[in-house]
Parts: C-alpha cells; structure tokens; sequence
C-alpha cells in the first residue's frame, strides 16, 4: 500500500523518534553513573563525547583552534566538528569539569545528533523513487545507527553528505558541492561523492556539472578551514599528521597483518594504494556496465571500499553506510544480515575494550573475547563485501534492481546492453530509474568502455 506523503512523514518522524529514545536507553547506564573505565566499556556505553569535553580543554572554556591549546589538548578533528563540539560546550553552564557539566555537554552533543538523525532519515526519503520511500524506516530503525549514534559527531557528516545527494538528485550540483565541501570539513566520508558524480558525469557528457560541484565543495572547505589555517596552523594539521602516522587500530583488515615490517605511515601508504586500486575498478564498472549505474550504487561502493582498506574501523563508522545502502540496495534480508552481523562486531569491540582497559581482569581475562573480537570484524568484512558483489551483480544485470525492475523499463527487458534495447525511445527515460540521477537525467551515454556488454565509445562532452 502507498502511503501518502504526509502520513510518511509522521510515520518517519514517529519511528526515528523511537529509533533515539532506544540509542537513550542503550547509554542510560553512563548517563546515570559516569563515563569511567572499564565500566563505560563494560556497559557498552563509551563516548568521545564525555571523554573530549574533559580531556579536550572543552570543560576548560577552551575553544579548539582558536585559544592557544597544550599539544595534548588538541582536538584531533577536522575544523567543522571542532567547532561544533567548542559551540556546544560553550552552552553548557557552570565552569569547570565536573560531572554534572560532562553529562550536560553530553546530552547536548546527543540531542544535535538525533536531529541529524532525522534529517538523515526524511533526505533518504526523498532521495529515492517515490514508491520506495517507506524504504527510509530502515534509517529511522537501524539498530547500527541505535546502538552508536552517541559515539561521536559522525552523524553530522552523514547529514550533510545525504542533504548533498538530495541536492544533486534535484538538479542543483553547486548547493550539492557546497555540502559535500561542508561535510568534508566534519569527516571526510561526504567527500568520496565526488568520485561517484565525476564517472558518472563522464559517461553522461555532463563534466561542467562535476567541475562546478567540485568547485563549490572547495571553496565552501576553504571558505571554513583557511581562517583556522591563518589562527592555529599547528592545530588545525594535526587532524592530518594523526590519520597519517596513526597506528593501525580498532577493527581494521590490517591488524591481520601486524606482522609486515610497517609502521602507521606505511600501512597509511599501503591502504590507500588499495583503495586507489579500487576505485579504478569500481570506475571501469561504471564506464562499461551495460545500463548507467544509480549514483547511490557507485557511492556505496566507494566508501565501503575505503572502510574495508581503513587502517582503522570504529564502531559509529557502520553510520556512513547505511543511507547508502538503502538507498543502492533496499532488500531487507541482506541489510538484517549486515546489521546483525555489525550488532555482533560492536559487542565484540565494547568486551575487548573492557579486557584492556581492566587489564585483563575483565571476565577472568578469558581468551574467548579476543576470538569474538577477531570473529566479530570477521562478520562484518564479510557481510560488506557481500553486498558490495550484490550491488554489482545488479549493476551488470539491472533486472536485479529493485528500482529498475520495477519501475521505468519492464523487468523482462532489462538485462539488455543498450538503451533502445530496453525500450527507450525517449532520452529523458534513461534517466528515470535513478532517482539521484540529477543533471545527468536522460542523457545518452557518450563515454563507455568495452569488456561488460557496453558499446565502446570513447567522447568526452563538457
């Protein structure tokens, strides 16, 4: 049954409201007794959040990148969450750190996220084929987003990309690149769009669109970070140094591999070579598959890619995926699979924080957490990496795809090479099935590559 849009809309609101009021209870121990160690890890309950406010200078009155901060104080963040944690932490009253103003800098920084939280959800919503809209219940009751909504600003991030994809699937690729500009500068994650808009611009003539939403995403990052570059140089690169040199942590592929003669920055090396190689990949589909891949595909395979090669896997980090495959891959099977794969992965990563930061009492320092910790980041490769082959299986077959199959083109023909094959005789249809098309809406494809049943052809359009 279709529902209408404004019973949608309260139907979303109403669930993603649920959806906070169950990431409130799942922290309310802390809430009640403190962020301690190993308790927090214990009870599975940790935040940056409560942890920066007391160690960041944040309870001090310090606002990061501004006052001159002791090196051990640095936020080691990119500008825009910086400033979003020093803006709220300067709304909590009273002086001093204390547990009274950790907690309220915490429900601060919780109650912005939930709002982002929705926002998330009704962009979804309106990011899709208007058929598939209640697809965004799957945002609004994710148990990935429930369960580490609150440990971090990454929701932020998600927000902004999301608000970008909007943006670029209503045909406004300046306002898309402003966002993605503006997201860049909270995490990086919103910036791998742009290698989604870039090949599928070039398979559709549409370069000045990538060049203009490029250019509007590094003026909006300039425009932010350049007056902090000028105040507090020292501070503002050390977001940069960190991810650089860090060592490899927290549920990465590559603590498999401590045994290579490596060190932070080499594995750094190491893992972007890869990730480079990836994208190569994922843009040699996009050229040659046979129908135009959505945009929401090609996103999704890039930052899963990025996440599975990171040095580094943190919790909240499941956050920057689940939009995208809503949106890329709306089958409920799969994404409960992944979802209760990563529920089992975030467990497995609180019980192994509680052995170490106990050290090693926790559980009679039993070996049985490492093997479900090791299991656990086991699960959620494996998971990934199977809706990534889904995702492209139905990229090479689009009778595999939910919104293709059932709309635009009938189902029957759509395992065909060429766009008159399907039955489009007007260049506005070709578009039609992807609803974050944008400006690239019913453009013929005037760059393809040979190898995957596309005819070649090798024009470049500005």
């Amino acid at each position: 049954m279709k529902i209408p849009g404004s019973r949608l809309f309260w139907l979303l609101l109403a669930a993603t409201v649920l959806g906070a009021a169950l990431s409130v209870l799942a922290v309310q121990w802390c809430r009640v007794n403190g962020w301690t160690d190993p308790d927090q890890h214990i009870h599975m309950c940790y935040s940056d959040f409560a942890l920066l406010f007391s160690q960041r200078g944040l309870g001090e009155g310090l606002f990061p990148f501004v006052d001159d901060v002791p090196a051990e104080k640095v936020m080691e963040y990119p500008v825009l969450l910086t400033m979003v944690a020093g803006v709220l932490a300067q709304l909590v009253p009273g002086e001093g750190i204390s547990e009274a103003r950790i907690l309220a800098f915490y429900d601060l920084n919780h109650v912005a996220v939930i709002l982002c939280w929705i926002g998330v959800v009704l962009a979804t919503a309106y990011s899709t084929a208007g058929w598939r809209r209640q697809d965004a219940l799957l945002v609004a009751l994710a148990p990935g987003i429930i369960l580490s909504l609150s440990i971090n600003w990454d929701m932020w991030a998600v927000f902004l990309g999301g608000l970008a994809l909007l943006l670029w699937g209503r045909s406004h690729p300046v306002w898309a690149g402003v966002l993605i500009g503006l997201g860049a500068a909270m995490k990086l994650y919103p910036l791998f769009f742009l290698g989604a808009i870039l090949v599928l611009c070039v398979r559709s003539g549409r370069l000045r669109s990538f060049v203009l939403t490029t250019a509007a995403a590094v003026v909006a990052w300039l425009a932010v970070n350049v007056p902090f570059m000028l105040l507090q140089f020292d501070q503002w690169a050390t977001f940069y140094r960190f991810s650089s040199d860090r060592d490899v942590s927290f549920s990465s592929v590559w603590l498999f591999f401590g045994w290579l003669p490596l060190d932070g920055a080499g594995f750094s090396l190491l893992s972007n070579g890869l990730f480079l190689v990836c994208c190569l990949g994922i843009a040699y589909l996009t050229w040659a598959a046979p129908t135009r891949p959505r945009l929401a595909q090609i996103c999704f395979l890039i930052v899963a890619s990025f996440l599975l090669l990171g040095k580094v896997y943190s919790p909240q980090f499941v956050m920057w995926l689940i939009p995208l495959l809503v949106l890329a891959r709306p089958r409920v099977r799969g994404y409960l699979v992944w979802q209760a794969a990563e529920v089992f992965h975030w467990v497995a990563v609180w019980m192994m924080s509680a052995k170490i930061t106990s050290g090693g009492e926790f559980a009679g320092g039993t070996e049985l957490i490492d093997w479900a910790y090791h299991l656990g980041i086991l699960a959620h490769m494996a998971t990934l990496i199977y809706l990534m082959v889904q995702v492209i299986r139905e990229i090479l077959d689009p009778s595999r795809d939910i919104l293709r199959s059932e709309q635009g083109a009938p189902p029957q023909d759509l395992g065909a090479t060429d766009p008159q094959d399907l039955g489009v005789t007007d260049p506005q249809d070709l578009g039609a099935t992807d609803p974050l098309a944008g400006v690239t809406q019913g453009r013929e494809d005037v760059f393809a590559l040979p190898g995957l049943g596309r005819r070649t052809s090798v024009k470049l359009r500005w």
